[in-house]
C-alpha cells in the first residue's frame, strides 16, 4: 500500500511549508506551496505507476494556529481553482 504523509510544519520565517513523506522507502521532500506539493507528490508518485492509495495529513505539533488557518485557507482557494479537474479526475 502505498502511503504519503504531509506533515504541516512553520518554517523559520513565520510562514508554513509542506514535508511530503513517501512512507514506502522512507524518502521526504520539503514543499514551500501546494503547486510545488503537487508537483512532487505527481513525481514522487510516478514510482508506483500514479497510484498513491492514501495522503495523511498531519499538523506537526508546533504549528501556529495562524499557519493552520493560512493553509486550509490555501487549500479552499487550490480547490476552488482546480475543482472541475478534480472531479473529473474522481470519476
Amino acid at each position: 500500500m502505498v502511503i504519503f504523509e504531509a506533515i504541516v510544519k512553520n518554517d523559520d520565517l513565520g510562514g508554513w511549508f509542506i514535508e511530503l513523506k513517501d512512507t514506502v522507502d522512507g524518502r521526504v521532500e520539503v514543499c514551500k506551496n501546494l503547486e510545488v506539493f503537487e508537483k512532487t507528490i505527481q513525481k514522487m508518485g510516478e514510482d508506483y505507476g500514479g497510484k498513491i492509495d492514501e495522503v495523511k495529513w498531519i499538523s506537526h505539533k508546533s504549528l501556529t494556529p495562524e499557519n493552520e488557518q493560512k493553509v486550509r485557507v490555501a487549500m479552499m482557494e487550490y480547490y476552488e481553482k482546480y475543482k472541475d479537474q478534480i472531479e473529473d479526475e474522481k470519476q
